[in-house]
């Protein structure tokens, strides 16, 4: 049965964009906000607003009863949870269930098993997915220093529960590797509730390459291409881009094939993202994790195949099949995104919350902005420093990057600190124009050198 009225809880861009997706479909929205939130973008923009509690997420966006309570209170029939949040919590689909809320994502069962990465990792060797070489629970330091000792180092510690890069720990070594895991399993309890850690290989120069898939929970499972997410921060995406050029179409191939059989091998329904370690040297890639949601970077997969994939989730989790075949999905140019965020570079990217004077966004041909700002709004100090995703579309690499500088020199935002002139400057550097970039590049290259000119 087609969704009628969608309940949105979540916040920010990705509300104003499912608010979008959901209106050109004729489906009433219905977006839960925090009292900061009363004003937002998004919630002028919904049919209807619930507010849902005060500023602390976990007093509002982070309550599963009382997000589906006010869903069945305001009378709706689907479910839509963004990103972040409660998306990966498969509490929030369980509830929907008993109260015949469709959730626009997997069924609970598939995110409990792919939110743990030690399953999902078991379940990609058994769909005959690459892994990276590495281990099964690692019980002790001692297992710690075994394993490292078997797998050879360097190697990195690796929360089961995790994500974000927390519980995550590089050893180059044995004695490393002990104090690695006392570190990492602290992390992972204080972040996740769960110690449980394992290890695998770590890539010194590795491509972080991910494949947008899209399932019916059918059978049927598609796949729109990969993105190149290398450019990070602390294991923090900063410029997402698609498709990525450093491979070769052979690999592609593979890569794609790889990640619609582990879809498959679970029945997976509705938008998800397979991540996978791409190691140039050995040209060979493996598998990560799943992300069981819609992804910050949909948009990098949608400029290069005109295809809406916030629509696609809802028609899905309505009962519809998939709207085109694999053959129908034409992949053209090259897109890249930089994640805008309110935080000041010069000291340690600290989130600065406040208010913009002003706000004056890039126009022209190729060039997309989703945000939730506009001049005189007011970034909270409660949630995401992210303030909006710029992305633009190319024939080429080269001609989307030349594309991403002008929309960024022409990008003014003024009232609070941005990452505007952090990603000029990546943009610029010659080894992002040449591709010569790594998950660790910005790390060891540019920001040191960005140091040493500003010392």
């Amino acid at each position: 049965m087609a969704i009628k009225r969608l309940f949105i809880a979540n916040r920010g861009e990705i509300a104003l964009r499912i608010v979008r997706a959901a209106q050109a479909l004729n489906i009433e929205t219905v977006l839960a906000v925090s009292d900061p939130d009363r004003d937002s973008a998004a919630a002028r923009l919904a049919d209807r607003k619930i507010v849902i509690g005060p500023a602390s997420a976990a007093k509002s966006y982070l309550d599963p009863r009382l997000i589906v309570h006010a869903a069945r209170e305001s009378g709706c029939d689907g479910l839509h949870p963004g990103y972040g949040f409660l998306s990966e919590r498969a509490i929030l689909p369980t509830l929907c269930q008993k109260y015949g809320i469709a959730f626009v994502g997997p069924e609970p069962d598939v995110i409990d098993a792919l939110g743990d990465k030690l399953r999902a990792r078991a379940m990609a060797g058994a769909a005959g997915v690459p892994l990276v070489p590495g281990s099964d629970c690692i019980a002790s330091a001692a297992d710690a220093r075994r394993e490292g000792d078997r797998i050879g180092y360097p190697v990195l510690l690796k929360a089961s529960a995790g994500g974000g890069g927390r519980g995550m720990v590089i050893a180059n070594n044995g004695n490393e590797a002990e104090a690695g895991f006392h570190r990492a399993s602290a992390e992972a309890v204080a972040a996740f509730g769960d110690g449980t850690l394992f290890m695998e290989r770590f890539v010194p120069e590795a491509r972080h390459v991910e494949v947008q898939l899209m399932s019916d929970g059918k059978g049927n499972v598609l796949h729109f291409g990969e993105r190149d997410c290398s450019v990070q921060r602390r294991y923090q995406k900063l410029i997402e881009e698609a498709p990525c050029a450093a491979m070769p179409d052979h690999l592609r191939k593979q890569l794609h094939e790889s990640a619609v059989a582990l879809a498959a091998s679970v029945n997976y329904r509705n938008a998800g993202t397979c991540e996978f370690l791409f190691d140039v040297k050995r040209q060979e890639f493996y598998f990560i994790e799943v992300n069981a949601r819609i992804q910050v970077e949909h948009p990098v997969s949608e400029m290069i195949s005109g295809f809406d994939l916030v629509q696609e989730q809802i028609r899905i989790a309505g009962g519809a099949d998939l709207s085109v075949t694999q053959d129908q999905v034409a992949l053209s140019g090259h897109a890249i995104e930089c994640r805008i965020n309110a935080e000041d570079v010069n000291r340690d990217f600290l989130p600065s919350p406040g208010r913009i004077t002003r706000w004056q966004p890039p126009e022209g041909d190729g060039i997309r902005l989703d945000s939730h700002m506009t001049q005189g709004a007011m970034i909270p100090p409660f949630y995401d420093s992210m303030v909006g995703k710029l992305i633009v579309h190319g024939s080429d690499r080269a001609d989307a990057i030349a594309r991403l500088s002008s929309a960024l020199d022409a990008f003014a935002v003024e009232g609070v600190p941005t990452t505007i002139d952090l990603h000029r400057e990546i943009v610029a550097h010659p080894d992002f124009i040449e591709n010569r970039i790594h998950t660790r590049w910005l790390e060891q290259i540019l920001l040191p050198e960005r140091a040493k000119r500003a010392a």
